[in-house]
């Protein structure tokens, strides 16, 4: 599953998020991330998303945020916090 959009131009945050998934057992996290990516784009200093996961189930995800404020806001969304 790949999510893109346009990287922003710099100066910007970055999160990174890496995640190992096994064969057969998504148990809901497809859906989640969905859901995650999509109150993401809604919250104030998003820019946007790259994500990507190969074969062997590693992924990594990267979102952009505009300032600091707008990044630790996000980590502490209580919707964010739950998934």
């Amino acid at each position: 599953m790949t999510h893109s959009s346009n990287r922003p131009t710099p100066p910007n945050y970055a999160v990174i998020f890496t995640s190992v998934r096994t064969e057969g057992e998504d148990q809901g996290y497809g859906k989640m991330v969905e859901q995650m990516v999509e109150l993401a784009k809604q919250q104030p200093g998003f820019l946007g998303v790259e994500s990507v996961r190969i074969a062997n189930g590693f992924g990594i995800t990267v979102s952009y945020w505009e300032s600091e404020e707008a990044m630790r806001a996000w980590k502490g969304h209580a919707a964010h916090q739950i998934a």
